[in-house]
C-alpha cells in the first residue's frame, strides 16, 4: 500500500493561531540567558573587521582621555591663572602698567612729574 499523509495530519492539533502572549512564553522557555550573554552573542555575529574597529576605537579614545586631556586641562588652568594675574595687576597698578611693562609691585609713574 502507498503511504500518503494529508496536509491536515502535518498541522499541529489544537488552535491554529496562537496569541502573542503564548508566543512570548514559548520563546522565553528554556532560555536562562543573562543580558551580558545576549550582548556577547550579538557581538559574535559582527564581522571581524567591525570588532577590530570597535577595539581600536575604544583604545584610541581611552588613550586620548588619559594622555592628552590632562595636558589640555593644565594648559587651560595656567592660561586662566595668567589672565587673573594680569587683571589684578591692571586693577592695582593702573591701565598703563600692561603697556609699559612695569615691574610688578613697582609704583606707577605719575604723569607730569619727571
Amino acid at each position: 500500500p502507498h503511504l500518503r499523509t494529508s496536509p491536515d495530519e502535518l498541522l499541529p492539533k489544537g488552535k491554529a493561531v496562537k496569541t502573542e502572549e503564548e508566543l512570548e512564553e514559548v520563546d522565553d522557555e528554556g532560555l536562562e540567558e543573562s543580558q551580558p550573554e545576549r550582548l556577547w552573542g550579538l557581538m559574535e555575529m559582527l564581522p571581524e573587521r567591525v570588532r577590530f574597529s570597535r577595539v581600536a576605537l575604544w583604545t584610541g579614545t581611552t588613550s586620548f582621555m588619559i594622555l592628552v586631556l590632562p595636558v589640555v586641562f593644565e594648559t587651560e588652568k595656567l592660561q586662566t591663572e595668567q589672565q587673573q594675574q594680569l587683571q589684578q595687576r591692571w586693577i592695582l597698578l593702573g591701565p598703563n602698567t600692561g603697556l609699559s611693562g612695569g615691574m610688578p609691585g613697582a609704583l606707577p609713574s605719575l604723569p607730569g612729574k619727571i
